[in-house]
């Protein structure tokens, strides 16, 4: 089956718009007859009323002639050429009307597919797998997010319906052409075709260098976007110089790509006025010669209006390149785009059993889970949780530690084994009910830049105020929160650069208890707080893990002791369990030699 271009794959997107649609194509069509009725205007008030020329009449001439009878019959020249002229004015008001609403139900309409197109492009995106994000680049999907959508919009606003209006334009210019005088329109159609060669050839560039400049613009916006994310990192480590060198490289190839599509315009357009104004001198010349050979099929009135069709004429197809330009840059975007949404990397999600109030026991079995095939980093582990307990899971960086939260929360797919929830396949519950059973705490809080209120609820209008006010005083720290300025209307800005480490970690706390989770997961989220949050962090994680399934990746000693079991891993396998004294007592043990090595400068400090 041939596969559909992403031309017509926006085009579909067009579908719940007919109404629209046909409106703009009836816009499309008026405009083009009420543009191609002023020369004609012109031309028969300068033949009749101006210098009065004789010439053999046509279907144009008897129906004006005919029009002049009816409703002029009376009355003097000047009168009659003065109402002409208000006619005229009449008509260049109803082009000015068209253009209006033909433009504007363009673009509108332009404007509603992007928004269909980029609602399904997010909804897509939001869907996919960790693993999809390892991998892309963030600057290149706000590139698709954005500034291509909006190349997108311009297929509608400002290339494809231009482009009709523009042919059909032409279309109706040369009837009316033929109509007035074959002769002088055979002389505009020999050279035509110079003009449409020019045109195919500068269309077939333009593709190629657009596709070079999109490509420069994703590099572009990406080098940027990571850049400023990390400004500290380049700073601290004195890296702004390196950087500034290879954004300037990234520049001038961006340059470069900008600068061959400004050579291809720069040759382009001149040709085609060149074109356009030998065709008017030959079209000025040839008629001359007509009329001083006493052709009485040809007047001076004539050649006024096709100084008008030639401009009506030749303009458009000088647009249509420039529209084509537009067009190249809006299909290109919309390859982009598509390449995005048939991108096939979410978390299959048939489950059919809704995870409602869960007891929360977990239970690993056999689990082995690779990032990349052939590199192992889960390698068969067995795991037991009961309902209620509180377990830790400690061991060096890169054990695997993190990777279990991730495997159990199915942003990633284990490559064999089974993970069950109360004793079900967690592949058997629905994802979204999954995952809003259980709650996770990071170390690295994101938070966005909006009020404190609106990161603990993310939004969701079900949580009342005084819910979250309660939750913050059951976890200790409402008066936190109260200290800032509007409190839980206060204003974290981006990344939640306003508050330090500890309080952005008691956001999240309370983001997670405000949930009411059936199974809490702290992601090392007690490390790297400042001694006046710790506290406070110790009494939230006491609330939380109260009377809840929670799994903690360890790092302060405090947790580890309290918990019911702790899980020891190295290279992606469980080498020890037991309770904190348990542990201590096996000679030699990992856990002994990493509290000696971690934890025993903790207690002693």
């Amino acid at each position: 089956m041939k596969k559909k271009s992403s031309f017509n794959k926006v085009l579909h997107y067009a579908n719940p718009y007919k109404g629209k649609l046909f409106f703009v194509g009836f816009w499309a069509l008026f405009l083009a007859i009420v543009a191609a009725i002023r020369p004609l205007l012109l031309n028969l008030t300068v033949d009749n009323y101006l210098i009065g020329s004789k010439k053999e009449a046509n279907v144009i001439q008897d129906s004006f002639t005919n029009f002049m009878h009816y409703f002029f019959e009376g009355n003097d020249k000047t009168t009659n050429l003065q109402l002409l002229v208000i006619i005229m004015f009449g008509v260049l008001l109803l082009e000015v009307i068209a253009q209006f609403y033909f433009v504007y139900l363009a673009s509108w309409l332009g404007q509603d597919i992007v928004k269909d197109i980029r609602e399904k492009l997010f909804h897509h995106l939001s869907n996919f797998k960790m693993k999809y994000f390892d991998n892309e680049p963030v600057g290149k999907l706000i590139t698709r997010c954005v500034s291509d959508m909006e190349n997108i919009a311009s297929i509608f606003s400002q290339g494809l319906f231009m482009i009709v209006s523009d042919v059909l334009k032409m279309l109706i210019v040369l009837i009316f052409m033929f109509i007035i005088n074959w002769k002088i329109t055979a002389i505009v159609l020999i050279i035509m075709p110079v003009i449409l060669l020019a045109t195919n050839i500068f269309n077939r560039k333009m593709k190629v260098a657009f596709n070079e400049v999109r490509n420069e613009v994703a590099n572009l916006n990406t080098f940027i976007q990571e850049r400023l994310t990390g400004m500290k990192i380049v700073q601290l480590f004195n890296r702004e110089a390196i950087e500034y060198e290879k954004f300037k490289e990234i520049n001038e190839k961006h340059n470069k790509a900008w600068l061959k599509n400004i050579l291809y315009n720069s040759i382009f357009f001149p040709i085609a006025d060149i074109i356009s104004s030998i065709t008017l001198g030959l079209v000025v010349y040839f008629g001359a010669l007509f009329i001083l050979n006493g052709d009485t099929t040809t007047s001076v009135g004539q050649l006024i209006s096709f100084n008008m069709y030639i401009s009506m004429l030749y303009n458009p197809l000088r647009q249509i390149a420039d529209k084509f330009n537009v067009m190249q840059m809006g299909i290109v975007a919309a390859d982009r785009v598509f390449e995005v949404m048939e991108t096939n990397v979410q978390i299959q999600d048939f489950g059919t059993i809704e995870a409602n109030h869960l007891k929360g026991e977990i239970e690993l079995k056999d689990v082995h889970f690779s990032y990349l095939p052939g590199e192992e980093i889960i390698k068969g582990i067995n795991l037991h949780v009961q309902q209620g307990q509180t377990i830790a899971i400690v061991g060096a960086t890169g054990a695997g530690k993190s990777t279990i939260i991730n495997l159990i929360n199915r942003f990633y797919e284990i490559d064999s084994g089974e993970i069950r929830i109360d004793g079900t396949n967690v592949k058997d519950y629905t994802l979204e009910s999954l995952r809003k059973e259980i709650a996770v705490v990071l170390q690295d809080v994101f938070l966005f830049s909006d009020s404190i209120y609106n990161n603990i609820t993310l939004f969701d209008d079900t949580i009342e105020k005084n819910e979250v006010i309660e939750a913050a005083k059951k976890i200790g720290i409402h008066d936190f929160i109260m200290s800032l300025p509007n409190g839980y209307d206060y204003d974290v800005k981006e990344r939640g650069v306003m508050l330090s480490s500890g309080q952005r970690q008691l956001i999240a706390f309370l983001r997670a208890y405000i949930s009411k989770p059936s199974i809490l997961v702290l992601d090392e989220a007690t490390s790297s707080i400042d001694t006046h949050s710790e506290e406070l962090i110790q009494k939230a994680t006491q609330t939380l893990t109260e009377n809840r399934t929670s799994i903690i990746i360890a790092h302060r000693l405090a947790t580890i002791i309290k918990a019911d079991k702790i899980i020891v891993m190295d290279k992606g396998k469980i080498v020890e369990s037991g309770t904190h004294k348990e542990l201590l007592q096996i000679e030699n043990g990992y856990y002994q030699k990493l509290y000696h090595a971690q934890f025993e400068k903790e207690i002693t400090s």
